[in-house]
């Protein structure tokens, strides 16, 4: 059976796309050496067409843990995650991001989670937003509403993002993708109506906690929005060809925002992180709306992640 650095077995397999952003990268791979409970993973690192070669100072990380370091023209994150998985030795595959942070028990809390009965197949780990400054502030408002709202009663919850998603390898049929290698953006959605479909929700580990570090300028932040938003809406035109509704109605949006008000007036959060997220929501909302009144023509290339 393959091994880790430590001669144990490899329980966790964390898949990380890379697409220019080594930067982002070196914290998350700081996070995941400073691990506790369990030193039983391996890291794969996607490098999805990035303009230069990881530098030494992300390479040196093999000291501390296994890392595979693997290259693919650029064909866009699903495609890359998907390779990870091909290569991947762990039971468990464990999808993050370059500009997440693991908290020092995220894994020792998944792995605990994952030993209780009943065996389930998928898990989606809890984000936050690193609230250092209003962005993260925003982001931390943003992620702690949705699946705080998506929550199920039995634990499982409506939400997939693959900042922090784990699945058994056993249950991926062999030789399948995963994730659609068409789909651009959202990718983590569209599966997670596959899911819904067959009957599966994700359990909910409220314990193992990825941060989400926010590390561009507002003006990045709005250009990247609206790229986004452009590159999901065609996503989002194929899981309503396949009858599922996963957005909210506008009357859930509103008790939505209702609740974001009521959170951001924590001194911790702030007033700011309110105005700014509901403004690049708007931002968002109205180029999904102008891609479905406007023809355009179909392409297949991939997008920046």
């Amino acid at each position: 059976m393959p091994t880790d650095i430590d001669a144990t077995p490899v329980r966790f397999s964390i898949i990380i796309p890379i697409y220019n952003d080594w930067e982002p990268l070196h914290g998350c791979l700081e996070s995941l050496a400073e691990q506790t409970a369990t030193r039983r993973f391996e890291v794969i690192v996607v490098d999805d067409g990035s303009q230069t070669p990881a530098p030494e100072s992300i390479r040196r990380f093999g000291h501390s843990f296994p890392v595979t370091f693997a290259w693919q023209p650029h064909a866009g994150i699903a495609a890359a995650r998907n390779w990870g998985i091909k290569n991947a030795k762990g039971a468990t595959l464990v999808f993050t991001d370059a500009d997440c942070r693991l908290d020092q028990s995220c894994l020792a809390m998944l792995n605990e989670a994952m030993s209780h009965p009943p065996q389930h197949k998928c898990f989606q780990l809890r984000l936050a937003g690193d609230r250092s400054n209003v962005l993260g502030r925003a982001e931390d408002l943003r992620l702690g509403a949705i699946q705080d709202h998506l929550i199920q009663p039995d634990g499982r919850i409506r939400y997939l993002n693959t900042s922090g998603f784990a699945i058994h390898r056993s249950a991926i049929k062999p030789n399948a993708h995963l994730f659609d290698p068409a789909v651009l953006r959202s990718e983590d959605t569209l599966l997670l109506v596959d899911l819904m479909r067959s009957g599966e929700l994700p359990v909910f580990v409220s314990q193992a906690v990825v941060r989400h570090s926010v590390q561009m300028s507002l003006g990045e932040c709005i250009r990247k929005d609206v790229r986004v938003a452009w590159v999901e809406a065609r996503t989002f035109q194929r899981i309503a060809s396949r009858g599922v509704r996963i957005r909210m109605e506008n009357v859930q949006r509103i008790a939505l925002l209702r609740i974001l008000w009521r959170a951001s007036g924590k001194p911790s959060i702030g007033r700011a992180a309110w105005f700014l997220l509901v403004a690049r929501q708007a931002l968002q909302r109205s180029i999904s709306v102008l891609y479905r009144c406007l023809p355009h023509p179909r392409s297949h290339a991939p997008e920046p992640h």
